[in-house]
């Protein structure tokens, strides 16, 4: 079964690469789908594979100076998401404690998922016809971001297509641009959110082969997807992002039906 695992962190890695999702929007719903392990630790082995894919994708861009990262507007975006992801976190565990069984907070993490994904979903359809921004103040870039780390770390994505989505609107960026800006920011927001994890000590219980094979196909489902994305235009890659956003409904859909049934 932890084959599965891999598959699942592979493929959507390639997508998460082609697309900015960072890949946590497939892997968190799918292997919540398949009830094999608690919340929380689907939680931890998801935020671990993205941030693994994340790191080499950008790392690799910059040494080979191909990256599209605007350090001007993404690092503020990021510097808000780390702490918006810490304050996530603190969110979703006092969620957690709501409830007698702990995995009752998974069922709230699908309906939210499956909500803010149909509106973004609405968003790229009629983007064209909505006027973007370009919003320059470092302090409202900061909150902008604080907002999008906050709803990714409670729904344990680190991103997703929320982060596409606000760079479209407010920062008026194209697809495969947003997509490598959108990495970076889910970059620096998941590796605040581990290090906070370790510091506190609360980390759920994980098999280390299961994390370690995750990371290592979400590297090279990053890798696969790059090469993929050097063929697409924007075009495509909108084409591409908007059937995953599809993809994460329909299994937010039967998520919820499966953490509300008695």
């Amino acid at each position: 079964m932890y084959i599965v695992f891999f598959a699942v962190s592979f493929f959507a890695c390639i997508i998460g690469r082609i697309c900015g999702m960072g890949g946590g929007v497939i892997i968190k719903p799918v292997l919540d789908s398949l009830g094999i392990m608690s919340v929380a630790t689907i939680n931890f082995l998801s935020g671990c594979t993205v941030l693994g894919m994340t790191f080499w994708s950008i790392g690799k861009g910059a040494i080979k100076k191909e990256s599209q990262v605007d350090l001007k507007t993404s690092t503020p975006l990021a510097a808000g998401a780390a702490v918006g992801g810490i304050m996530g976190k603190a969110c979703f565990s006092a969620a957690e404690r709501l409830f007698a069984d702990p995995d009752t907070a998974g069922g709230i993490q699908a309906f939210l998922l499956l909500l803010a994904t149909f509106a973004t979903f609405l968003y790229t359809l009629r983007k064209d016809r909505i006027r973007s921004m370009h919003v320059s103040h470092p302090v409202l870039i900061i909150l902008i971001g604080l907002a999008l780390g906050m709803l990714g770390s409670f729904l344990g994505i680190g991103g997703g297509p929320f982060n596409m989505a606000v760079l479209f609107l407010f920062f008026s960026m194209p697809t495969k641009t947003a997509a490598q800006n959108s990495l970076y920011i889910i970059l620096i927001s998941q590796l605040a959110s581990l290090l906070l994890q370790l510091f506190t000590g609360n980390v759920p219980p994980v098999i280390p082969a299961v994390l370690t094979g995750m990371i290592l196909a979400g590297i090279l489902g990053s890798e696969t997807g790059s090469m993929i994305n050097k063929r697409l235009n924007d075009k495509r890659a909108t084409v591409l992002f908007e059937g995953a956003m599809i993809l994460v409904m329909l299994i937010c859909l039967y998520n919820i039906k499966r953490f509300t049934s008695p």
